[in-house]
């Protein structure tokens, strides 16, 4: 059968090839094999540049990121959930869909694993497939009326004290309404899907992807009432560094930029999505109970 994919991009970590994690198949290796295998079934493959260098797959044509947005209708990822993340980000404009295959630790977007890859892969590769949307933020850093710093975010934006400083002190407003100043360690604004990263290790809540919303989640703050608040979508919110030093915005974790006292951190729900497609039957509910070891015995 006719795969529905005309062109396949194989994205893998880069520097992964050299250092595989304790018990895991070599990269190159598992790359190999996965172009191996999609050559069999009928695919038209290309390999991403930095993965190329990395990997030694020199037997497929090689594109950049850029390229695989203009000719690619499907990118495999092989990683952890951070690779998804990044490809996720740069491919989101371009509504090229993502299969991420675990090669990482949690794996909650990277869900197919590497033991039955080929057998999952199979059906998806003919249309048989859960299609999985998830929202980016939109995050730009202003000083006064400058834009110093713009970029999407899959996961979640940031803002951290300095290392060796103490509290900072934030002035945030949601449309443009003020909320409150807070003094804590920093501030997360997170999406649906970063909602099971740094956010919940701060004790926000877990948001199912659907819902669309984001949701504020103070780390270590000074007050024990500045508690998590989920917002609505769509929403504007406005963070204000009004104290503290060596302040920091990260975005997914992955590009950051130091801040100056009296920047503006503004970030708003992008327009763009990016597309996840999981196996067949596949369910959140399903990942969350597997990934967070919850009771699975049934009633």
């Amino acid at each position: 059968m006719k795969p529905k994919f005309g062109q396949i991009a194989v994205i893998g970590k880069s520097h992964a090839s050299t250092s595989p994690s304790v018990g895991m198949p070599h990269s190159q290796s598992v790359l190999a094999s996965l172009v191996a295998f999609l050559h069999k079934q009928g695919c038209e493959v290309v390999v991403e540049k930095d993965t190329a260098a990395h990997s030694g797959a020199h037997a497929c044509p090689v594109l950049d990121v850029a390229g695989i947005a203009q000719q690619c209708d499907l990118a495999l990822v092989v990683g952890g959930d951070g690779t998804m993340l990044g490809f996720g980000r740069q491919l989101a404009p371009h509504g090229i869909p993502l299969m991420g295959i675990n090669q990482g630790r949690l794996g909650f977007i990277t869900d197919i694993s590497l033991e039955h890859m080929e057998t999952t892969l199979q059906p998806m590769l003919q249309g048989h497939y859960e299609v999985d949307k998830r929202i980016l933020l939109h995050a730009q850093v202003w000083r006064g009326n400058t834009c110093v710093f713009d970029a999407l975010a899959l996961n979640d934006v940031v803002i951290n004290r300095g290392a060796s400083s103490g509290m900072v002190e934030l002035s945030v407003s949601v449309d443009g309404h003020f909320v409150a100043n807070q003094r804590a360690d920093g501030l997360i604004i997170s999406t649906p899907t970063g909602s099971t990263a740094y956010a919940l290790s701060a004790g926000g809540p877990l948001l199912q992807p659907s819902l669309g919303g984001l949701v504020m989640v103070p780390i270590a703050p000074h007050t024990f009432s500045n508690r998590p608040l989920v917002l609505a979508d769509p929403v504007e919110i406005s963070i204000e560094l009004v104290g503290g030093r060596d302040a920091s915005a990260n975005f997914d974790m992955q590009s950051m930029t130091t801040m100056q006292i009296g920047d503006k951190v503004v970030v708003r729900k992008s327009p763009h999505h990016a597309v996840f497609l999981h196996p067949k039957g596949w369910n959140y509910f399903d990942t969350l109970r597997h990934k967070l070891h919850w009771n699975e015995g049934g009633s």
